[in-house]
């Protein structure tokens, strides 16, 4: 979560931002219409709450995070809570955030089918909306496939606008590794991101993963990205 906007309670969970999971940074044709509609959210437009789900590595917690980034640059405070990395913490974690214009909860199925957690869920949603906040979550799939205990949770999260995350196409993941490397001030020829998508497996995580070692060896050893790098760092 941003520690820029919200209360004593964001630091407290410690919980950053990437600086670089911004909706720039985000590319996919096939996702414009969600981050169309995420963006009216997180400016404090649009719907009051938006579910969306796919699988690992096709840029949920990259979207819930640009969400943050996005209200921050609307000057609306915002929050963060990737429930997967805060299932240690007690569910009264929620109390409070109704005074936020934005929440944006990652990982919604970590908590599925624990009562405590849907309940105090269900409190805070109630709490939320009676606020005039805004609310945007993701998960790994959908509402209904979640396995909650409470009825009344699956019908607040179908209750607002529910998509569906498309995997990104090669040439959009070409443009994600080129792009991600000129940030960490690597320069990644489009010869050699090819390379790499062509002899990586073709999930982000797995790509972003080969980006950050290659990123690793070339500030040890001052040499540029080249094919034949590649090959050596990845034992490709």
């Amino acid at each position: 979560m941003t520690e820029k906007t919200g209360p004593i309670k964001q630091k407290t969970l410690s919980v950053g931002l990437r600086d670089e999971a911004t909706f720039a940074n985000y590319f996919s044709e096939q996702n414009s219409e969600l981050v169309t509609e995420l963006k009216k959210t997180a400016s404090g437009q649009g719907q009051r709450t938006l579910y969306f789900y796919g699988t690992g590595g096709l840029g949920r917690s990259h979207l819930t995070q640009a969400c943050c980034h996005q209200a921050d640059q609307a000057q609306l405070n915002a929050i963060y809570l990737p429930l997967s990395s805060l299932k240690s913490y007690s569910p009264d974690i929620l109390e409070g955030l109704e005074k936020l214009s934005l929440v944006c909860i990652d990982d919604f199925q970590a908590i599925a089918g624990q009562s405590a957690w849907e309940e105090a869920f269900l409190y805070f949603y109630n709490r939320l909306m009676d606020e005039g906040g805004r609310l945007v979550m993701s998960a790994n799939i959908r509402p209904k496939s979640l396995g909650l205990i409470l009825n009344d949770v699956a019908s607040r999260l179908t209750a607002g606008v529910i998509y569906q995350l498309q995997p990104l196409t090669d040439d959009e993941k070409l443009a994600v590794l080129i792009k991600r490397a000129e940030l960490r001030g690597l320069i990644l020829s489009e010869e050699v991101a090819r390379f790499i998508l062509t002899h990586c497996p073709r999930h982000m995580t797995t790509l972003l993963a080969a980006l950050d070692a290659l990123d690793k060896e070339s500030l040890a050893s001052k040499r540029r990205p080249t094919i034949h790098f590649v090959k050596e760092v990845l034992e490709i």
